[in-house]
């Protein structure tokens, strides 16, 4: 519920009118993000926001310590790229910067290349969380995609508080979140097993509508 300012509501409108401009970039951009799923099928309001002048009025409730998975994705006209999962030793893990770096090299790079893309027409997105924006991370982006970047700290800004703008806030972490808890998973397992049957479910055409 943070409040847009003048500048904030400029940098949008000159994005989307940057994107408008080159949609010949549409197969080139990966969109990326991570979300929360909780076992319980608690919805982490982090990635679920509503714009307005007033407050929503509703409220929800969960455990104390409601067990989840945090999954990082990239989108693009073509397709998915993961879900990829912050994990160590088979456990859920915060998301730090390190993490972040070894996703993008030890997964989102060699599924690139292992699905045929010319890295070097490849721009890649994301938002200004720290972990994204933190010195190693933005210096191993600029020599891999060189001006190729939208984010924060680049040549191309992406806009402050704009999810709607991403296609993983505003369709894909949503669709996800309404088919895998149908039926319930019982355990962290059968969660990421559901995770990514659903992902094999949204298909190109969905992508290329989205993007």
């Amino acid at each position: 519920m943070q409040h847009l300012k003048d500048d904030a509501i400029s940098a949008r409108i000159a994005f989307a009118e940057w994107k408008r401009s080159h949609e010949e970039l549409t197969d080139c951009i990966r969109f990326s993000d991570e979300s929360h799923f909780h076992l319980d099928g608690y919805v982490n309001k982090q990635n679920i926001r509503f714009w307005g002048s007033t407050k929503p009025d509703f409220h929800d409730e969960k455990p104390l310590h409601s067990q989840k998975v945090t999954v990082w994705a990239a989108m693009s006209a073509s397709g998915i790229l993961g879900p990829f999962f912050y994990e160590e030793n088979g456990e859920c893990c915060t998301v730090i910067a390190n993490r972040y770096l070894k996703i993008l090299q030890n997964k989102f790079i060699p599924e690139l290349i292992r699905k045929g893309t010319v890295i070097e027409r490849c721009w890649f997105q994301q938002d200004g969380a720290t972990p994204h924006t933190a010195n190693d991370v933005l210096k191993w982006l600029e020599q891999t995609f060189g001006t190729r970047l939208i984010s924060l700290k680049t040549e191309k800004v992406w806009p402050p508080y704009s999810p709607d703008l991403s296609p993983l806030d505003f369709h894909l972490w949503g669709y996800l979140k309404d088919n895998v808890y149908y039926p319930k998973p019982t355990s962290i397992r059968e969660l990421k097993a559901a995770i990514r049957r659903d992902k094999k479910h949204f298909k190109r055409h969905m992508c290329q509508r989205h993007t």
